[in-house]
């Protein structure tokens, strides 16, 4: 293993234990998710079509606000306690470290969407089984697409006094590719029709996800000393 890898695998192996420690981060973003299935199921009520017509958009406005909270806290927990200087001064290339908590994000992104999906499936009594291949090929280049840009603002704001405020200001616009083609994409997948009708969104998204990444690790240097 590089020490370019093992500088990135050590980032993210002391994000799983403080996080399997203190479990703050988790139990938040799945209470958040059971709230926003409430307040889903109030508002669209009984209706199936309405609810299919709507399933696409609804999955990913909860995965994205649910990103909102966890990117956010991606490099505060560094400004809490006291590590931000740790982070600058760690010798080798910074660009690991980006890819340490990207890779942290994906984790933590892919648990909520699973636990996101099955109460969808259980609220709403849809069955996700024969879209799941599908579904999860849109998910995969969805999630990296999002937690490249949030791991990358979540840095470049959190030595920022209005951070709350900041954040989604500046990620939002940022990731409106992503979001249609990745709610485009959904939305083909859970009509029942081939992978490759939605190959147009799916180029998209792996264009965007290259174009974010390339970025990030191009970039976060600057911000991290910046």
């Amino acid at each position: 293993m590089s020490a370019y890898v093992r500088r990135a695998w050590m980032v993210v192996w002391k994000d799983i234990l403080a996080e399997r420690r203190s479990k703050e981060s988790l139990n938040a973003l799945l209470f958040f998710s059971l709230l926003l299935l409430f307040v889903f199921q109030f508002a669209l009520g009984p209706e199936r079509a309405r609810v299919e017509a709507a399933l696409p958009g609804l999955l990913w406005l909860g995965f994205i606000l649910s990103g909102l909270l966890a990117f956010g806290r991606t490099f505060l927990i560094e400004r809490e306690n006291d590590c931000w200087e740790g982070l600058v001064l760690t010798p080798g290339d910074k660009s690991a470290i980006y890819l340490g908590k990207l890779a942290g994000n994906v984790l933590v992104m892919i648990v909520v969407e699973v636990v996101l999906v099955a109460l969808f499936a259980v609220f709403f009594a849809i069955d996700f089984t024969p879209f799941l291949p599908g579904l999860a090929a849109v998910l995969a280049l969805g999630t990296l697409g999002l937690a490249s840009v949030g791991t990358l603002f979540g840095a470049v704001t959190a030595q920022m006094r209005a951070r709350e405020l900041l954040f989604p200001v500046l990620l939002l616009p940022a990731v409106v590719p992503v979001l249609l083609a990745s709610v485009s994409a959904t939305q083909t997948v859970l009509a029942g029709e081939p992978l490759a009708d939605a190959a147009a969104w799916l180029k998209l998204l792996a264009a965007a996800d290259l174009v974010y990444l390339v970025v990030g690790v191009l970039t976060f240097e600057f911000v991290l000393e910046g």
